[in-house]
């Protein structure tokens, strides 16, 4: 035991030796803290400082800026990671900055000053892979945000991020030096080895302007734009009737560039009842339901591959072939904080349904309605139709950490806004029932204020609309002379 102690004592000794001549690096930013949040336009403006407790003869100093983003998929055998680097801005070094003997004295403080400013978009370099339209390639080269950090201990809030799927961005400090080759047999150039390099992470959250809406179809598994059922007063008792909930893309949820806070939205819920009977007079309609309540939470998904991705992973089937190509899809919810503006429900309208003449339809058709009217549901004379607007409210900012929605090369982010309408069925037993919509809704950011995506940002798509609509009407009409040919005749040209 004594002998073991011995050898701890002298394993930590000779470790403290080595921490002690570890060359000492450190990257500082002005007016930087943990929290900080950078976004499009912003001067990351610092410097490096290097000191070395012996004397390290070097060539060349490297500082720059990196984004890039990491997935971890499950393959067949063992987990695969990818990387994809979209961003390497490189700050160049003077020669005025080296010492004249390329060499860091020990003892002494070698000081170089950087600055970097994030850039609104990439370069077409950092998307060079097959896609399905240049569409999706104008999402890839837009910058997207950090990712993934609070799981690695660098950011103070969950970002709804998994293990599998992040975006990092760094400042890199290298300091390299020629090593030339051992022997003359060897290669005769020589390589660069890396000596010492130091890492500050960041947080960045680039601008984000709002974006066209979605056009959703049946086929687009994660959203749920409609949603019908089939009222009763109890289980043993005949339907009352049938309740449609349908739902529209709401406006974008902007963030301020700290991300601290957002802007809320209002999302609409349009409903249709029609009741199972109806008889002679008004009053033997069967009424509509009651609305109880209204709901909200946000969830976020966060697709990810470890291949390219060619199109929007939201749209169409995304786990179909997941295993195949080595894709994931991780969600995660939170409820939204009760607003003080309530819901406003609607009153309902009754609805006359115009009734078809049944001439023209065939014998084939008949039978077929008749076979069916046992499992169909035929539409009643009248039907009752309302409208509920639910102000969403801000987002809980203080609890989670939430990124604008984004589409990259190898991983993407999306939202949807969970509603869930409750109405009351009736019965003794004052029985309820719930329908749930899955509605897409964008997050966006603003432009900081000052630069120039402030002034310049881009239209939301209503505007856009109208504008192209207005140039339209003004555009000039430019009437030129008929050539001399045409001119006094009604006769057409010879072909």
């Amino acid at each position: 035991s004594a002998r073991s102690e011995g050898s701890l004592s002298l394993v930590s000794a000779q470790g403290r030796k080595v921490n002690a001549l570890r060359p000492d690096v450190q990257i500082c930013l002005k007016h930087h803290y943990k929290s900080k949040t950078y976004t499009s336009g912003s001067v990351l403006e610092g410097e490096v400082t290097i000191t070395t407790q012996r004397d390290t003869p070097f060539d060349s100093i490297d500082i720059v800026l990196v984004g890039c983003s990491k997935t971890r998929t499950e393959g067949y055998s063992s987990p695969h990671e990818s990387t994809h680097t979209f961003l390497k801005l490189r700050m160049p070094v003077s020669e005025e900055r080296y010492p004249t003997s390329r060499i860091l004295e020990s003892g002494a403080t070698l000081t170089v000053p950087f600055t970097f400013v994030l850039p609104d978009f990439l370069t077409l370099s950092a998307c060079h892979h097959k896609v399905d339209s240049e569409h999706i390639r104008d999402h890839h080269l837009c910058l997207p945000p950090s990712m993934g950090s609070w799981a690695r201990g660098n950011w103070e809030k969950d970002d709804f991020a998994p293990h599998m799927a992040e975006v990092i961005y760094a400042i890199k400090a290298r300091v390299w030096r020629e090593q030339l080759p051992a022997s003359a047999s060897s290669a005769p150039r020589a390589r660069h080895v890396r000596i010492i390099e130091a890492v500050k992470a960041i947080q960045v959250l680039p601008s984000s302007p709002e974006a066209a809406p979605l056009s959703v179809t049946a086929k687009d598994c994660l959203y749920k734009m409609t949603k019908t059922k089939t009222l009763r007063k109890n289980l043993m008792s005949s339907k009352t009737g049938r309740l449609t909930v349908s739902g529209q893309q709401p406006r974008a949820i902007m963030l301020l560039p700290d991300g601290r806070v957002s802007s809320g939205t209002t999302a609409q819920i349009d409903l249709k009842f029609e009741p199972a009977t109806a008889g002679a007079g008004p009053g033997d309609v069967q009424p509509p339901p009651k609305i109880t309540g209204v709901s909200a939470k946000i969830a976020a998904h966060t697709y990810y591959s470890a291949s390219a991705i060619s199109s929007l992973p939201n749209m169409g089937e995304w786990m179909r072939v997941a295993l195949s190509d080595r894709r994931g899809l991780y969600s995660s919810s939170v409820a939204l904080p009760a607003t003080a503006r309530p819901a406003h429900i609607g009153p309902w309208h009754m609805h006359h349904t115009r009734r078809d003449s049944g001439y023209g339809s065939d014998s084939a058709h008949n039978t077929a309605a008749s076979c069916s009217t046992a499992t169909t549901f035929h539409a009643p004379p009248v039907h009752h139709t309302a409208t509920i607007q639910l102000p969403v409210p801000d987002l809980p900012t203080t609890r989670k950490a939430f990124v604008p929605s984004f589409h990259g090369c190898i991983l993407s982010r999306v939202y949807t806004l969970h509603l869930s309408v409750r109405v009351e069925t009736g019965g003794a037993a004052g029985g309820t029932s719930t329908l749930s919509l899955d509605l897409p809704v964008q997050i966006g950011v603003e432009p900081a204020a000052g630069s120039p995506g402030a002034e310049e940002a881009l239209p939301s798509w209503e505007d856009a609309l109208e504008d192209a609509a207005v140039d339209e009407f003004l555009r000039p009409r430019v009437m030129g002379v008929p050539q001399e040919a045409f001119q006094e005749t009604s006769v057409l040209p010879g072909y």
